[in-house]
């Protein structure tokens, strides 16, 4: 072996070791090892930045702001409200959930769709007393195989189909064997791999999960109450619905005390009582349930008299909580008389006091020293009256930034039109995606300044070096010299044990390292594998894609799990007791059906 290959194998052993042994974050030091290879000459300059202009890493890029804009406008929120409404019970909330995440996630990012249902699932359990450990396993898991149905399912997919793409253009002869994915060419796989996992976490999975009871008591939210008023404006799902059918019955942290129709005062509130158009109804709660009754389209908050529909459905309007200083003018002024909404541009929703939250209509509450003030603002309240003296604090609440629900159709329709494009192919995936991102920021369905915080850089930087990681295998000879090795030592078992063996070594790669990387790594490997049997590289290509996209046995191998880990009080060995069951299934399915679906 010439001393690039040993170079190369070095400093790739020694990332993956970095990696496995947790000793630093894997976009650095996976672009420690990249950086190493070009000042040893194995990479040129080019070579070693080249991942992050590759059309995969770009359109990943561009799947997050449209994934953002779902989010901001409210959609991805109005299919949560679906999904779990009518669930009572913890098999309840798993059934109802399969559907709509796995179908999601086969065409959206399913690390966004995972960020925006642990919130909801943590919620649902908060109000039904259920640990929170029971569902977000299964919440990870059902994303993860969602993801393997469709090109767009998951970036793993469509790293690799950058890499066909670039092993294509360089090696054209590959072209019979290697053309470009479609968007639902992973189905006839996919779809199975949904199906198993369905069925195991169903019936055995179930079984697996702790029960971290003592998590039930974490979900309260331990800051101060407030009683809040609340109308239900025209359009609002609430109207002509039952207490008990519009989700607002048994809801931990926040109660329902009472409902005003018209000079009708109707107290207390039974389940069964029909909503209308124009109810004002009075809540109890924290402040992290009172979010939730922000989100809903058409729940308008009740303010100042004849004042309430101002704060209707802004682009810019936010919470904040404000402690009244003890030197502020507003101290012994009614709301109303102090005008605090023209003073500092915000309406007070709600007045806590002294360990109780304060009854009565706000414009009437006179304003104490102490008193904590809930906030309806501008996006700039927090900034400007940090350090005013007529407050003691000031504090933005996370979480709480409006939802666009008047673009919730269109941010639908835009991404409609992406799956149009990619599924006819009428211009490349990169294009598509970044035409639809465009649009969102164009047409307001997400702003530019949170369309750019929701790119993920730390994974686009780990892709891009992983990247260059498996150019510098391919470019010193290391993936064909490995390759060779392999078939030395299993290729008289026959391809489908080699298959078994490539699925099974990517796998193992991605539980240490990161799906993504490990897929890369893997392909060089994969097309040498096939070149020294004579087989058609493809279905060893799908073996290591599906392989590197089912990562269930840590929470190290893919972010979901990564992202459900805190949240669900989970212990490492929670996900190798649920997860490696699984992934031996799978296992066993792709090696069965791999060749049948793409043949050797």
């Amino acid at each position: 072996m010439n001393w690039e290959i040993w170079a190369t194998s070095g400093i790739i052993v020694a990332t993956l070791t970095a990696l496995a042994t947790n000793l630093g974050p894997p976009d650095m030091l996976l672009m420690g090892g990249t950086v190493c290879l070009g000042l040893l000459g194995i990479l040129d300059a080019g070579e070693v930045f080249a991942g992050f202009v590759n059309p995969a890493v770009l359109t990943i890029a561009a799947l997050y702001v449209v994934a953002a804009a779902m989010r901001e406008t409210g959609a991805m929120d109005r299919v949560s409200a679906l999904i779990l409404g009518r669930a009572r019970t913890e098999r309840d909330a798993f059934v109802r959930m399969t559907v709509p995440i796995t179908v999601m996630s086969a065409f959206l990012n399913n690390t966004p769709i995972v960020a925006m249902f642990v919130p909801l699932l943590r919620q649902w359990c908060r109000h039904h007393g259920v640990s929170p450990s029971r569902l977000l396993i299964p919440l990870s898991y059902l994303a993860i195989l969602g993801g393997t149905c469709t090109l767009v399912g998951t970036s793993t997919n469509l790293v690799v189909n950058g890499l066909i793409l670039d092993a294509v253009n360089k090696r054209p002869a590959l072209g019979q064997f290697l053309e470009p994915l479609s968007l639902f060419e992973l189905s006839p796989l996919g779809v199975p791999f949904a199906v198993v996992g369905f069925v195991y976490l169903l019936l055995v999975g179930r079984r697996l999960l702790p029960d971290r009871k003592d998590l039930i008591e974490n979900l309260g939210n331990l800051r101060r109450e407030y009683l809040l008023n609340m109308r239900i404006g025209r359009g609002c799902r609430l109207a002509d619905q039952s207490v008990e059918g519009g989700g607002l019955r048994h809801l931990s942290g926040l109660f329902l005390t009472e409902v005003v129709r018209g000079e009708q005062v109707i107290a207390p509130v039974q389940p069964d009582l029909i909503l209308r158009a124009d109810d004002v109804l009075t809540f109890t709660g924290v402040v992290g349930t009172i979010i939730d009754l922000e989100r809903i389209h058409g729940l308008i908050a009740v303010t100042e008299p004849d004042k309430e529909r101002a704060t209707t459905d802004t682009f810019d309007r936010s919470l904040c909580e404000a402690v009244v200083s003890s030197t502020s003018p507003l101290i012994g002024l009614s709301v109303r008389d102090a005008d605090f909404r023209a003073r500092y541009n915000a309406a007070i929703l709600a007045v806590h006091r002294g360990g109780e939250r304060l009854r009565g209509r706000v414009g009437d509450i006179v304003v104490q020293s102490g008193d904590a003030l809930l906030l309806q603002t501008g996006p700039h309240f927090t900034r400007a009256h940090r350090n005013n003296p007529d407050f003691c604090l000031v504090s933005g609440i996370e979480e709480a930034r409006p939802v666009r629900h008047e673009k919730s159709l269109l941010s639908i329709g835009l991404l409609g039109g992406l799956l149009i494009l990619i599924a006819t192919g009428v211009v490349p995936i990169v294009l598509a995606a970044f035409l639809i991102a465009g649009l969102m920021v164009a047409t307001r369905c997400i702003s530019a300044g949170v369309a750019r915080q929701a790119v993920d850089w730390q994974t686009l930087l780990t892709i891009g070096a992983a990247l260059a990681l498996g150019k510098a295998l391919e470019k010193t000879g290391c993936a064909e010299l490995v390759s060779a090795k392999v078939v030395q030592a299993v290729g008289s078992m026959g391809p489908h044990v080699i298959l078994a063996f490539a699925y099974l070594a990517t796998t193992i790669l991605s539980e240490i390292i990161t799906n993504r990387a490990a897929a890369v790594l893997m392909f060089p490997v994969a097309l040498g594998i096939a070149g020294q049997m004579g087989l058609s590289p493809r279905p060893f290509v799908m073996a290591i894609m599906f392989a590197a996209a089912s990562t269930f046995v840590t929470p190290l191998g893919y972010q979901t799990n990564l992202m459900v880990y805190g949240p669900g009080g989970y212990r490492y060995t929670d996900f190798v007791r649920v997860g490696l069951p699984l992934s031996l299934s799978l296992l066993v399915l792709a090696t069965v059906l791999v060749p049948v679906i793409w043949p050797f």
